[in-house]
């Protein structure tokens, strides 16, 4: 082996190792209107789309008849033979291979197959040695990479064997069925795997669409389907078919809901259709899986190397055989020096070197608890330079307290801790980290008598557009409150005063501005604020919607503390000394974030708002991502 050629190649490998690369951020394409650059997806099978649209175009009564299904769901019996009949509601992913094919494509590349050439060419001319050698490098290289992989298969399937999602089911003998306060049927979890055609599901904000399935009831239900059709915004779905056209796809239709959709807000009951592959998005993730991968930057880099190789040999060889047997009259003696000038250009030790690298950095990243399931994925994370990352639970402990309960003038205030435990104890929604610590880390205020004051009217769930949520209770039967709570600025753009005490007054520029200090300099703290407002409705109004929030009056602040993590601040340390800039991209407020930046050490060159970006092109956006550290108040369609 030419040790030149084994000092160039390794160099050259270690260059194409520290390179890095630009990251697009921000992009996407919808899962119907392509698939992996591969073009146009395929129309979903003609079976699925006449059973969805006979089910969308039924009343639901009618449509609960179609699934040989009832009013109070299946029972267990019903849905084990079900199961037993149509296979767990899984998609397809990637199936494990078994061990002989996971060893051919950890020793498949073009430089082992170039090797194992040279290697029996060395043989069929008693270059024990050579051969000796050459084998031993390629069987090394290719059982480390064996073992490595195979250790973190087995890994990751064992944690994927841990985790599972799970769906609100409404099962007739579960024991368990009832109507809660939205009167809509409340059943008991079970594994998303396990729902079956004619099973009754319950959805809210923050669930995933377990299945393809037919809306029965619903109230402000708002569904996330970018991923399906590409549409940036929300779409409303209803338990009727309005707005539906007569020659409209089952996507088209507000009545059905599809399985990889999520939904925003609201709530809703909804009949289970398809499941697992007879889904659209199992329909989707079937042809993915059978798509074979492009191969990455690092596959790539050892192809072309090998095609390189092979290329100069196939030149050179011929060239010397031919000199040295035209020139000497030995052509066997020609045939053994070309040969040997076909190893020597060869660095037999290069799959070795580059496996074993790769295998060590695997092994390394195991002991932080991060499992490597392909050993050129080292390469790929190696090459990043810019890491975005979320605030809350990354940056910050994730453990919300509640730090303060105030009114508008920033004073401590009871009534407020009051408003704010009701509107979270009747939510019924999603309930986020804020809503627990109200629950969760304080007793019922001694002022509250629930049972005997208090009864849940309605409900106007929360949205990310509004970024607010409200409960409608009735006090002694007496009048109705509507209490809402969000962010700041939202909750302020729908008051037209204040609470001061037992007055009230009216919410004009000078009060605007007292209130901006009061909460600007809560946020300048670190704490998170949520506002609290309400208003008094008289008791003949059953049902409420978001036009009801208006004309509040504010009654004060509720704020949160959640402290950095105090491995944060060396984790930053180490990833600029490695060339790696971190983003931070979160929900929250401009300044609360900036006050964590500043606390763990991570210099703010620039803050960018979730409104800004709405406002911005592709290259607008790539050029404040380049300069840029805080992209605050955003949203899932930012």
């Amino acid at each position: 082996m030419s040790l030149a050629s084994t000092d160039f190649l390794t160099s050259w490998f270690s260059g194409f190792l520290r390179r890095r690369h630009a990251v697009k951020l921000f992009g996407r394409r919808p899962l119907l209107h392509t698939l992996a650059g591969h073009g146009p997806v395929e129309a979903v099978p003609d079976q699925l789309a006449r059973d969805l649209l006979l089910v969308a175009h039924d009343e639901p009564a009618a449509a609960i008849a179609r699934l040989q299904s009832r009013q109070d769901g299946l029972d267990t019996s019903e849905a084990a033979a079900r199961l037993s009949r149509y296979g767990p509601n899984e998609v397809e992913h990637e199936k494990p291979v078994s061990w002989w094919l996971h060893l051919w494509h950890c020793y498949k590349n073009p430089f082992n197959l170039l090797l194992t050439v040279l290697a029996a060419l060395s043989y069929l001319s008693a270059d024990a040695k050579a051969t000796l050698v050459i084998g031993v490098m390629v069987g090394l290289s290719t059982l480390i990479r064996f073992v490595q992989e195979g250790r973190s298969h087995r890994a990751a399937e064992s944690l994927n064997a841990m985790v599972s999602n799970t769906a609100s089911v409404i099962r007739r003998d579960d024991g368990l069925n009832r109507v809660d306060t939205r009167g809509l049927a409340k059943g008991q979890d079970i594994p998303i795997r396990n729902l079956v055609p004619g099973d009754l599901v319950a959805l809210s904000a923050g669930d995933m669409i377990p299945a393809d399935c037919r809306v029965l009831t619903a109230k402000d239900l708002f569904v996330a389907q970018a991923a399906m059709t590409g549409e940036s915004l929300p779409v409303e779905k209803f338990a009727d078919r309005r707005g539906a056209g007569e020659d409209d796809g089952p996507i088209e239709l507000r009545n059905l809901v599809f399985m990889g959709t999520n939904v925003v807000s609201g709530f809703a009951t909804a009949l289970v259709v398809a499941t697992g592959s007879r889904t659209y998005f199992g329909t989707i993730a079937s042809k993915a899986t059978a798509t074979d991968p492009l191969p990455n930057a690092f596959e790539s880099g050892v192809n072309s190397v090998s095609w390189l190789l092979i290329r100069f040999a196939l030149v050179m060889v011929p060239i010397v055989f031919l000199v040295n047997g035209l020139t000497k009259g030995d052509w066997l003696e020609a045939f053994l020096f070309s040969l040997s000038v076909a190893v020597g250009l060869t660095p037999e030790m290069l799959p070795m070197i580059v496996t074993s690298t790769l295998a060590k950095g695997a092994v390394l990243l195991s002991r932080k608890k991060v499992i490597v399931k392909r050993l050129d994925a080292i390469q790929n994370l190696g090459a990043m330079d810019i890491l975005c990352a979320d605030k809350t639970g990354t940056l910050t402990q994730d453990k919300i307290a509640l730090a303060r309960h105030i009114d508008v003038f920033g004073q401590p205030s009871d009534e407020v801790l009051n408003f704010a435990f009701l509107n979270s104890h009747y939510q019924t929604g999603l309930k986020n980290l804020l809503d627990r610590a109200v629950l969760e880390n304080l007793q019922l205020p001694a002022e509250l008598k629930l049972e005997q004051d208090y009864r849940k009217i309605d409900e106007i769930p929360f949205d990310f557009q509004r970024r607010r949520m409200s409960v409608v209770v009735s006090e002694r039967n007496h009048h109705h409150e509507l209490i809402c709570k969000g962010a700041v600025e939202e909750i302020v753009a729908a008051c037209t005063q204040v609470r001061d005490g037992q007055n009230t007054l009216a919410l004009d520029a000078a009060m605007l501005e007292r209130v901006h200090r009061v909460t600007r300099d809560l946020n300048e703290d670190g704490l998170r604020v949520v506002a609290v407002a309400m208003k008094e409705i008289p008791p003949d109004q059953s049902a409420y919607s978001v036009a009801d929030e208006s004309g509040l009056t504010l009654i004060g602040y509720i704020a949160f503390l959640d402290p950095p993590k105090e491995s944060t601040a060396p984790a930053l340390k180490a990833l600029a000394a490695n060339g790696v800039t971190v983003k931070v991209l979160t929900g929250d407020n401009e300044l609360v974030t900036a006050k964590v930046c500043r606390q763990v050490g991570l210099g703010v060159q620039g803050i960018v708002l979730g409104a800004q970006i709405d406002r911005m092109d592709d290259k607008t956006l790539a050029g404040a991502v380049e300069q840029h550290t805080i992209f605050a108040k955003l949203s899932p369609l930012n």
